[in-house]
């Protein structure tokens, strides 16, 4: 499963951006899709996620202001982020959980990456 990660970039504070990513490759099912995040010096966290029911996990340091949605007949999965902060800039990572086939364990994905840097 290939992931390809869009929308990062350098924002104001106050200001939006929406990141995109999709999945392909061979995918019989995918069950949840999501976004963490990596700050210089820190560990990596979740920010969102959300699975093939719908189902939603938001981070509170992001809730009211980020919204997770997802698009099942593109296998793909939006973040969009709303009043921006200096301390949500980070190396924003894309995970999916799929299945290859129906008989198949459920594997963990990751994309390379998009930067998010918002300026104060």
């Amino acid at each position: 499963v290939q992931l390809v990660e869009s929308g990062g970039g350098l924002v104001q504070a106050g200001g939006s951006l929406r990141l995109s990513c999709a999945a392909s490759g061979i995918i019989f099912s995918i069950n949840a899709m999501g976004w963490y995040r990596q700050a210089p010096g820190k560990q990596r966290e979740l920010v969102a996620r959300i699975t093939s029911g719908d189902s939603t996990n938001i981070a509170n340091s992001v809730k009211g202001r980020f919204t997770i949605s997802r698009d099942n007949a593109k296998n793909t999965v939006y973040l969009q982020m709303n009043t921006l902060k200096p301390e949500d800039t980070a190396v924003y990572y894309c995970n999916v959980q799929s299945r290859a086939h129906w008989y198949s364990p459920v594997s963990d994905y990751w994309g390379k990456g998009t930067q998010v840097t918002v300026s104060s």
